[in-house]
């Protein structure tokens, strides 16, 4: 499978938090899968903590390399893909992750219900 990480199941993978679906878990654990993080979840965790509004580790980015992902990067193409989806969503973060799915051809692991609105394949990164 090739999955792309929204940021709380990226943060939920890191802390082992209960939150984290036992298929997600199966998915990112899985030596096959192919799991990408987006530069925009590294952008949006560095805002939150430095806003005070999130409890996140300093060094992200190593984390990421240990945890063998591959680091995606925000492409021309991502943007642009951003521009064609419909206004469900306000969030930036999550349209860009949205558009990168779509353009990479990755199921997006969330727990965000409003992503469902759109046409991207979804597993659900919560347990509940």
């Amino acid at each position: 499978m090739i999955a792309l990480l929204d940021t709380h199941a990226l943060l939920w993978w890191f802390f082992d938090d209960p939150r984290l679906s036992s298929a997600a878990r199966e998915v990112i654990g899985d030596p096959a899968s192919v799991v990408f993080v987006s530069a925009v979840s590294v952008w949006e965790i560095a805002i939150k903590r430095a806003m005070g509004k999130l409890e996140a580790p300093d060094d992200v980015p190593e984390r990421i390399d240990d945890a063998g992902f591959e680091r995606l990067p925000v492409g021309f193409d991502h943007a642009e893909q951003v521009g064609t989806l419909p206004l469900h969503h306000g969030d930036p973060f999550d349209r860009l992750l949205i558009a990168q799915a779509l353009v990479e051809g990755a199921t997006l692991v969330t727990s965000d219900r409003r992503i469902q609105a759109y046409d991207v394949p979804r597993l659900a990164a919560s347990a509940g």
